[in-house]
């Protein structure tokens, strides 16, 4: 077993762990089955409370090597137990999942152990059927591996404006995702028969899908974010009479009972003010984006007629008060959005942070919000983003190990994570406003900016024909 036990310390020697265990195995006679059947304990001369504590030391990326020990070492593994104990000891990982999109529209998520280093990828997704709306309800559509997200948000903005031809032509697209609870969901989506409800989840624990609770209402490129442990859902669109209607509804899924409830919808404020009747039925609202900020969720949203949309600003949710309000001026409008308006973000130890890919072709910015001068501040340049135009999302943002990330593809068309270092910038002006009071000898040996590297690439992945799509962390 002292082998096993090595691979605690396998965050330091890469693929090491493995060159370990082969090793050992031509040393060591391998046991029978019928010696586990004659010892059932985890660990043989140890009492199972301590080989459990072992067991919850042993980084995760080898716990799927690990339940061929036995059917006891698999029970034990693929327990709520041994995550519990995780939790409890403070050994969980936080794992980065980036979800892609290959040829023939296929959806492919992989899994990302940051500290090793070493990537994974998960079992497809299950098909979906519908019958028929003659027969059972729906028309007839079926999601092959839940293929799909491949219509991008522009050409389905299309159908507002009465393409209703070109909606009925679309395949499964517009499916959104999550993370709570120690697991990922896949909401949604759209096909030309009609919005769904279904919703799928993912277990890390034992690396599988499964049918979860359905929405109250189908919707599809919904946004969703994460508050107090519960996955909300806003927005999104649906199927009209006359192509796609947008939603204002909103809605809050609770892990625990595995039931969703419905929240006030979004108000679209500035939506109900324009100064004609044309421009109302002309100009759509919609949520370009959701993040959970200081305790609420901040939506921004746009107006649109394609191709143009007018950014409005946003609305908050506050969940003990159960209601929405404006969202500050200085954070809508400075929100960088990148294509078809959306607009992303990550929050890292309080602050919240997006990317301005304007600055140039191939470089971005890092601006981060400040929330007393209601203000987007530029706290790192030059961050290598390139501009594949042709890609629905050319970059993604992440927050993990205390860091603010940044998922792109490199030159080679490769999947890079790249770690981005950002200063605080309470610090900073703290700092810069009691500069006069610090010694200047000791004030000049500070490294600036300038001298520290900006990023560095912690990971990469041969994916030259996969588009990015979208990433989670799960902290298990």
């Amino acid at each position: 077993m002292g082998t096993i036990l090595s691979l605690n310390h396998s965050r330091t020697r890469g693929n090491e762990p493995y060159e370990v265990l082969q090793s050992a195995s031509c040393k060591r006679p391998r046991l029978s089955s019928s010696f586990y059947e004659k010892n059932p304990r985890l660990i043989p001369c140890l009492p199972d409370e301590i080989s459990i504590q072992i067991l919850s030391r042993i980084p995760r990326i080898h716990y799927l090597k690990l339940k061929s020990v036995s059917r006891t070492w698999k029970a034990t593994i693929l327990s709520a137990e041994l995550f519990s104990l995780r939790k409890e000891m403070g050994t969980t990982e936080e794992w980065l999942y980036i979800l892609t999109k290959v040829a023939n529209d296929k959806l492919i998520w992989y899994a990302l152990d940051p500290l090793a280093g070493r990537w994974q990828r998960l079992p497809p997704m299950p098909n979906v059927s519908r019958e028929d709306e003659s027969r059972k309800g729906l028309a007839a559509l079926r999601m092959w591996n839940m293929a799909g997200s491949s219509i991008r948000i522009a050409d389905v903005i299309m159908g507002w404006l009465g393409r209703k031809d070109a909606i009925d032509r679309m395949p499964f697209c517009g499916c959104s995702v999550g993370a709570v609870d120690g697991c990922l969901y896949v909401l949604g989506g759209f096909s030309k028969a009609s919005a769904l409800r279904c919703a799928w989840r993912y277990n890390p624990v034992t690396n599988s899908w499964s049918e979860s609770s359905p929405m109250s209402i189908g919707r599809a490129y919904c946004k969703t974010g994460i508050l107090d442990d519960k996955l909300y859902a806003v927005g999104g669109v649906t199927r009209g009479h006359g192509g796609l209607t947008p939603l204002q509804s909103a809605e809050v899924f609770d892990p625990k009972t595995g039931v969703w409830s419905q929240i006030p919808s979004m108000p679209f404020t500035k939506a109900q003010v324009l100064p004609t009747a044309f421009l109302a039925d002309l100009l759509k609202p919609i949520a370009t984006g959701m993040t959970s900020y200081r305790g609420r969720l901040f939506v921004p949203q746009s107006l649109y007629c394609w191709p143009f949309f007018v950014d409005v600003g946003g609305e908050v949710y506050d969940p003990e008060a159960n209601s929405w309000v404006e969202m500050p001026i200085g954070l809508g409008e400075g929100w960088p959005a990148r294509q078809a308006g959306t607009k992303m973000s990550a929050t890292v130890d309080g602050e919240l942070y997006a990317l301005d890919p304007s600055s140039s072709p191939d470089n971005a910015k890092i601006k981060v919000y400040d929330y007393l001068a209601d203000d987007w501040k530029v706290v790192a340049e030059d961050i290598p983003v390139r501009d594949f135009t042709e890609s629905e999302s050319p970059y993604l943002l992440a927050g993990f190990l205390g860091k603010l990330h940044v998922i792109t593809k490199d030159a080679n068309r490769n999947i890079a994570v790249l770690q981005v270092y950002v200063q605080n910038h309470v610090a900073s002006i703290s700092e810069a406003s009691s500069s006069s009071l610090v010694d200047p000898i000791e004030h000049a040996e500070r490294p600036t900016e300038s001298e520290l590297d900006l990023w560095k690439v912690i990971a990469t992945r041969s994916a030259p024909a996969a588009e990015l799509v979208s990433c989670l962390v799960l902290d298990i």
